[in-house]
Formats: C-alpha cells, sequence, structure tokens
C-alpha cells in the first residue's frame, strides 16, 4: 500500500476522556452468520482479538465471554499477563515477538506506548484507532466482513505527525487456536510451484522470510492451519492469504505461557524511505466448521466476485494458443500464419505472441526495455499477424516484460540510473530491475505499452517478471501497482496476465489489477496436476491459466500422453502452449474433443466451485468442480502415480444435498484401457444416485494406468427427490 493512498491524518490530540479514569473493558464484535469475531479492550490497551469461530448467538454476554478466556499465571513472570493483542508492544513486556518495529528519522529505535482512542463500527466492518499523544503515532486496525464470501480482510495502518522510519507492521496480529496440531504452507521453486508442506506446532517460532521482491515460488503468503482431525471435507479450519505481490514475512509463535500468535507484513525492512504513513498489505482470512473446502470455496469466491475487475464479465473465457513452446525465440511470419491456423482449427479463441517479437531480441539476454515492433522479423509491423488471426476468429495478445531492462538495449544506455540497485550487482536472466519507485520510469513504461495497444489490435498483456530483486523494496511494488492501475483506467477491455517466471506472484494483490495468473511454466500435466490441486485452496479456475504443452515436457523431459495433457488443462483455464504442426491426426482429434468438451462447459466451470477430495488412495487426485446453482458437477480423479492396490478404492464426493438424485455418467469411456475387465455400469452407460450416496459409499472408478484423468459429470434431477 502506497504512503500516499491513505487519507491525511488528523492532527493528533491527548482528549480530555483519555485524562480521565479508563472504561475497564469495551467488546465489539462482527458477524457474518457463519463466524464471529469478538474484539476486547481492556484499561485503554490496544484492543485484542478473544473470540473468532462459529457464530456465537446474538444473546452472548461478551463481558462473560471475555472473562473466560482470560488466563491465569504464575511465579517467575510479570504481575501480569502482557496482552497478546492486534499489535503486541514490547513496552508491556510482552514475551514475543512486537507487532511494530520502528525508529525515528535519524535511526534511534522508537517504543511507542499505545493507547485506545476511538471505534468506528458498521454492519460489516470496525475501525479501531490508538494513538500515542506524546510521540505524534496514530495506529489503526480496520476490518471487513464481506459477508457473501465469508471472508474477513483486515488491515493496519499507522501515521506519524513526523517523518519515522518503518522496519517491521504487522497486519492485525491473530491469535492461534491451541487445538490446531499442524500448519499447511506452500512451497517450491521454478516449474515446482505450490508444494503443500506441513510443520508441527511447538515451542517458540516459526518464521517464513521472503526477501525476493515478489510474492514468490518459494513462499506462496498463504496458510491453512486446520485443527485436530480436520480434512477437506469435514472439521474446524482457518484460512489465510497475505496479498502482498512484493516480499513477505510471517511468524507463528508460540509464547511460554501457550498462547499462540500469527503474524504477516511485508518483509522486515523493506520499507527504504522514510515517511509518514504507512500501511501493511490486506490480509484475508476465513474460518470454517466444515473442512478446509469452506475456505476454498470461499477465497476462489472472493477471487472471482471481488478482488479481479474482468473487461466484459467473466464470460466466456476464451481458449488461448500461447506461441512461446512453438517458437520461442525464432519469429518468422509464415511459420506463425501456418501455427495459427492449425490452432484456430483446434479450438483456440485467442493467440498470443510471446516473447522475442520486439526489436534486437534474439535470446534472453539482450533489448528488454526496448518495446518496438522488430522491423526484421515484422517488417509491416505486428498487423499482418494480427490481421491473419483476427480472420482465423481469434483475438490477439502480447508477452510483454516491462519492469525489466537488459544492460544491452538502448534504454539503459540511454538511462543506466533507471536500475534498481547497484550496477555491480549479480543479474538476473541477464537482465537488471527497473526502478518502479520513479514516476519517470513509470511514465516511460505507460508511454510504451500505451502507444503499441493503441497502434495494435491488443486484446490481452502477458505480464511477465522473470527475476527476483537485488533486496525487497516496498515501493518498487507500489510504483508496479500504480502503472497497472494507470493501463487500467486507460485501456478497461484489455485484459492482463500476472506471470512471473511462472508462478511467482500469484497474490490478491496482482490480482486487484489482472484477471489471469500463470501458475507455472511447467506444462508438465503430471506436476499441473499436483500444483492445480493445491492452488485451489486460494484460487479458482476462471484466474489460473492452464495448457495443453508438446508431447516431450521441456522443463521435466516427460513424454505425457494427449489425454491426461488434455485433461489436467481443461480443469482451469484452458490453453494451448506447442507447436500444432507435431500432432498426428488422433492427437489432434483428441485435443480438439476436449476443447470441444470444455468450450460447451465453460460458462458454468469458470464460476464453479473447486472441492477437493480426501482421497483413500495417494496415487488418485480428485476435485469436484460444482455449479454455483448446485444443479451440476464434472468430477477430475487424476491419478499421477501408480496405486498400493490392484482395484481402485470408493471414491467419495463432496458438496452435493444428501437428498437430492444426480446423474451421474463417464465422460471419456473411449479412454478405457483393456486391462480394465470389470463390466462397470459407467463404462456403458450412467448411474443415478443420491447425494447421500455419493458422499458416504462413494464411487469406484474403472482401473487405468498412471498419467489418466477420469471425468464424470453429474447432473442433479429435479422433481425426483427420494
Amino acid at each position: 500500500m502506497s504512503q500516499g493512498q491513505l487519507p491525511p491524518a488528523p492532527p493528533l490530540s491527548c482528549p480530555e476522556a483519555l485524562h480521565s479514569r479508563p472504561q475497564a473493558r469495551q467488546v465489539w464484535r462482527l458477524d457474518d452468520g457463519q463466524q464471529t469475531l469478538v474484539f476486547a479492550c481492556q484499561d485503554a490497551k490496544i484492543p485484542a482479538l478473544v473470540y473468532w469461530g462459529a457464530a456465537l448467538p446474538q444473546a452472548e454476554d461478551l463481558g462473560q465471554l471475555v472473562a473466560a478466556g482470560e488466563r491465569d499465571f504464575t511465579g517467575g513472570a510479570l504481575d501480569a499477563l502482557p496482552p497478546l493483542s492486534l499489535s503486541p508492544q514490547s513496552g508491556d513486556g510482552f514475551p514475543g515477538t512486537p507487532g511494530l518495529r520502528l525508529q525515528d528519522a535519524r535511526g534511534q529505535p522508537l517504543t511507542p506506548r499505545f493507547i485506545f482512542h476511538k471505534a468506528e463500527q458498521s454492519a460489516d466492518s470496525l475501525r479501531l484507532v490508538c494513538q500515542d499523544a506524546a510521540q505524534g503515532l496514530r495506529l489503526s486496525f480496520h476490518f471487513r466482513l464481506f459477508k457473501a464470501t465469508a471472508i474477513v480482510c483486515a488491515e493496519t495502518r499507522l501515521s506519524a505527525n513526523q517523518p519515522i522510519r518503518l522496519y517491521w507492521l504487522a497486519a492485525p496480529v491473530l491469535p492461534a487456536p491451541a487445538q490446531a496440531d499442524r500448519l499447511i504452507e506452500f512451497s517450491g521453486r521454478w516449474c515446482g510451484e505450490f508444494q503443500q508442506q506441513e510443520s508441527a506446532w511447538g515451542q517458540g517460532a516459526r518464521y517464513r522470510h521472503n526477501p525476493t521482491g515478489r510474492s514468490g515460488h518459494e513462499h506462496f503468503p498463504g496458510l491453512i492451519l486446520p485443527l485436530r482431525g480436520a480434512s477437506y471435507q469435514a472439521g474446524e479450519a482457518y484460512g489465510f492469504h497475505y496479498a502482498a505481490s512484493g516480499g513477505h514475512d510471517f511468524l507463528a509463535e508460540t509464547l511460554p505461557d501457550g498462547r499462540r500468535q500469527l503474524q504477516w507484513g511485508q518483509a522486515q525492512g523493506s520499507e527504504r524511505q522514510a515517511g509518514k504513513r504507512f500501511s501493511s498489505a490486506k490480509l484475508y482470512a476465513r474460518y470454517s466448521s466444515s473442512g478446509l473446502n469452506a475456505l476454498a470455496q470461499a477465497f476462489q469466491r472472493q477471487v472471482r466476485q471481488y478482488q479481479v475487475t474482468w473487461p466484459s464479465g467473466i464470460h466466456p473465457r476464451r481458449v488461448h494458443f500461447n506461441s512461446w513452446e512453438a517458437v520461442y525465440f525464432r519469429h518468422d511470419l509464415a511459420e506463425l500464419y501456418a501455427i495459427a491456423s492449425r490452432a484456430a482449427a483446434l479450438g483456440a479463441e485467442r493467440f498470443v505472441l510471446d516473447d522475442g517479437w520486439f526489436k534486437n531480441r534474439s535470446d534472453d539476454r539482450r533489448a528488454l526495455g526496448d518495446w518496438s515492433v522488430d522491423p526484421l522479423k515484422y517488417p509491416q509491423g505486428l498487423t499482418p499477424l494480427i490481421e491473419r488471426v483476427q480472420a482465423l476468429g481469434m483475438d490477439f495478445g502480447l508477452w510483454v516484460e516491462p519492469e525489466m531492462v537488459s544492460p544491452d538495449s538502448d534504454l539503459y544506455r540511454a538511462h543506466p540510473d533507471w536500475i534498481l540497485g547497484s550496477a555491480e550487482q549479480t543479474l538476473g536472466r541477464g537482465q537488471y530491475a527497473l526502478d518502479m519507485r520513479r514516476a519517470e520510469v513509470q511514465a516511460y513504461l505507460f508511454e510504451q505499452l500505451a502507444a503499441l495497444i493503441s497502434d495494435y489490435a491488443i486484446a490481452y498483456l502477458k505480464w511477465d517478471h522473470n527475476r527476483i530483486l537485488p533486496y525487497s523494496d516496498a515501493g518498487q511494488v507500489r510504483g508496479t501497482h500504480r502503472l497497472l492501475a494507470r493501463l487500467r483506467r486507460a485501456f478497461p477491455e484489455v485484459e492482463i496476465e500476472s506471470c512471473a517466471s511462472g508462478g511467482g506472484r500469484l497474490d490478491y494483490g496482482m490480482l486487484r489489477h489482472t484477471q489471469r495468473v500463470w501458475l507455472s511454466d511447467s506444462n508438465d500435466a503430471r506436476n499441473r496436476a499436483v500444483m492445480q490441486q493445491a492452488a485451489a485452496l486460494f484460487l479458482p479456475a476462471a484466474v489460473t491459466g492452464s495448457h495443453v504443452g508438446p508431447r516431450r515436457c521441456h522443463t521435466s523431459g516427460r513424454v505425457v500422453d494427449m489425454a491426461f495433457r488434455a485433461w489436467v488443462a481443461a480443469q482451469r483455464h484452458l490453453g494451448l502452449e506447442l507447436d500444432p504442426r507435431e500432432l498426428d491426426a488422433a492427437e489432434a482429434a483428441g485435443l480438439a474433443r476436449v476443447i470441444g468438451w470444455w468450450k460447451a462447459n465453460r460458462d458454468w466451470l469458470m464460476t464453479a466451485d473447486i472441492l477437493l477430495l480426501d482421497s483413500p488412495d495417494p496415487a488418485l487426485l480428485g476435485a469436484l468442480h460444482r455449479a454455483e446453482t448446485g444443479e451440476r458437477f464434472v468430477l477430475f480423479a487424476n491419478k499421477i502415480a501408480e496405486s498400493a492396490t490392484s482395484a481402485p478404492l470408493p471414491l467419495r464426493l463432496t458438496g452435493l444435498e444428501p437428498h437430492s438424485f444426480y446423474r451421474v455418467e463417464l465422460v471419456n469411456k473411449e479412454e478405457l484401457e483393456p486391462l480394465s475387465r470389470a463390466d462397470l455400469a459407467l463404462k456403458t452407460g450412467s448411474l443415478r444416485l443420491s447425494g447421500t450416496q455419493l458422499m458416504q459409499q462413494g464411487l469406484c472408478l474403472p482401473w487405468t494406468f498412471p498419467e489418466r484423468v477420469w471425468v464424470l459429470e453429474g447432473k442433479r434431477e429435479r422433481g425426483r427427490e427420494g
């Protein structure tokens, strides 16, 4: 968040009320019908979140609730238990990590003593304001409930009368329940994003530091906190996403007295300039009493309904063709014409010209920053290619990497002072990052991109970011967001994809300005199936790009069957990223069939909730895509490895109406294997089953080899409930 985005802070004062005897306790509550949050302020200290869980009765005595949660203490400690507030203060003797660390403009540490000032509350929001009048500081905590999704959005803001230096500002600090025995985080690497990682709670702190300047392949800013016994389909759990597009830090800490705190904030030290106004990024959170799927549904709907601004509505999502793995830097118009014709024949609706189209760009070590069309590759500009693409029924998209510059570029030779960091730094992919804090850099990039969009019929930008930054700088992210916001205002119908060597920037901060994310540079369908399963806890299908790659994946070396590649891509926003000329007749027919199925179903699939299944077979990843109306679903059962058993185990479905009946049919019967020998009803026809049966006994699917997908459609029958 920009220091300049906050409204001017009113002059700090010490109201008369603060000279009198403070009220012993004040309480507030927020409700959305599924969860309740209760905040309490004791003796004018910083308020704390004292209850967050299942919806409380409206008649609940909140004073008694607070009293019931008070903890005893014993010898060898202070004479009172220091509060675990929304921003714990070191000056209170707090035995853990404080929520705020700052210095004055000369670099001397400040130890504020905040006292409660006021509260402002509406039906779905709460603002709690504290101040240290002596040091001219104001600290406020903002909470908003999105009742349609049951998502809580929380943010901390700090203002000062004089410039200060901020080292750490946590979003509102939240307590973690003692019944949570594990943390589920998401680590990864290039071509291996969204690897689910579990760790046990213990004494002391678990600290995650991401100084890369991106939300990162390594540390997606999300967390699932299941309570003991929780699964996808049942039990209590908490979910969190910190919407920071730059580096972030995360802390899960158990205090000596057993209390637990969760802190999220921008990477420590990333506010590199003194200022008067600061803000955390927004923290999105949700409590669930019905398993991790309720969290997934809430986060997915939050993105679709509130984060993303859709240029012309969410429908329809076009089938993409991306040129990268077909031609790389070898741009030849005749070849591109042929490829575009084959892609359109397969069903593609958008042609995205990837890296290599601009002046002097023959490899990845030159020309970034010079955003003009290469006159050798495109002597008449991009117009002939765009006209050919449009004649084939596709619109046109273009790859750009605006935040970067190559040392071998006209831009760098003219403005070497525009880079972030020193010229002697280690390069990443042969390039520097531009200093996006500078207004002149933002202006230059806007002019370059606006000229391209104005000169050519560009419907889509693939916005890449192919290196980590030399250091984390919050101003860098704010500059990028400002540029994106300006482009969106000028060209509201142009869609933008957030890519950063694949999944390096998959956060809700970027999704305020973009409409799609590139989950990974790996088009290996097996790897994609694993990543997509974990990412569904936070990202809906409508924004998650997934492409059918070449027969041999260039990042893994794996040779993958077309049916598996196509059905894995069809589980998200479908695209193609291969040379269609390599396909034999059977592959082309199979791919066209899957694309046709996806087009016939995309209107409801792109607004469906992805619910994950608790599979008894770890080799099988199951996900049920349920229409918002609940009238239909599609089950994707991805077999990613050999099973331990010789026969498939029953797979329970989820999210259905228990007393309704569903007609269930196997979509891809033509993919049955000869080694699947039983005469199963699903092989030749359909089944009519109750929601109860499907969720309790489940379905036994046909046997198949690894790297296969079973696709089952289910439709609720009307007027025939048992």
